[in-house]
């Protein structure tokens, strides 16, 4: 049987592991709301969409959810995929 300490290492770890994906679920919707703007052709809506993706990728990116040169880099692709649009 597990030590009391380990214990509760167990349960901190599910708690955590419940809001980081919640956290990563939050940012993949949004980069999929920003991925059907530019497919419609909509710059006013990937604009926002854009700014909302940013937003939330910064904000888990600075709890370390995720690595900060990976919010770099999808952040830097949603960019371009915003500057070519027409």
């Amino acid at each position: 049987m597990a030590n009391k300490s380990a214990e509760k290492r167990e349960r901190q770890e599910a708690k955590r592991r419940l809001r980081n994906h919640a956290a990563k679920s939050t940012v993949r919707t949004a980069i999929k709301k920003f991925d059907a703007a530019v497919a419609a052709g909509d710059k006013a809506a990937a604009a926002t969409a854009l700014a909302e993706s940013n937003k939330l990728l910064d904000s888990v990116a600075g709890k370390g959810i995720i690595h900060k040169n990976t919010a770099a880099r999808k952040k830097s692709r949603l960019a371009h995929a915003f500057n070519k649009m027409a």
